[in-house]
């Protein structure tokens, strides 16, 4: 399994009239998360791009534990529970407030996408050698 985390704190255009994040800003604070998993070993989403490779999300999924509010700091944890084989890379995320109490769960998947093709292709192998070590 490999996890990561990165912070974010919220900032006053997130929020609503009730000072609560809006639910949509939620997807982007999962993006962040699954951005700077990648970057910590050392890709990034520009990398991929340069591979040929595109990654689209197919399907999210969020549930709505807690809310949070302007100036909060965000944990954004997102875990790979499984080693990709094929074309899907699916992420479990999870969002905790200052006060380590859960605020949000998600799961999103994406595809790996031939830029030129548009046809499903593998992670590129140097993505998976990379994912590969926390799952042995």
């Amino acid at each position: 399994m490999y996890q990561s985390s990165t912070q974010i704190r919220v900032r006053y255009a997130e929020t609503d009239q009730m000072n609560v994040v809006y639910h949509g800003n939620y997807v982007q604070y999962f993006e962040v998360g699954r951005t700077e998993s990648i970057r910590q070993l050392g890709f990034t989403y520009k990398d991929i791009e340069a591979m040929g490779i595109i990654m689209p999300i197919v399907e999210i999924h969020t549930k709505y534990l807690r809310p949070a509010h302007y100036d909060d700091l965000l944990t954004i944890t997102t875990t790979l529970k499984n080693l990709p084989t094929d074309h899907k890379i699916e992420f479990h995320q999870e969002i905790f407030n200052e006060q380590h109490k859960l605020i949000t769960l998600g799961r999103v998947v994406l595809y790996f996408i031939n830029a030129k093709t548009k046809e499903k292709t593998n992670m590129p192998q140097h993505l998976y050698e990379k994912f590969a070590v926390y799952f042995k």
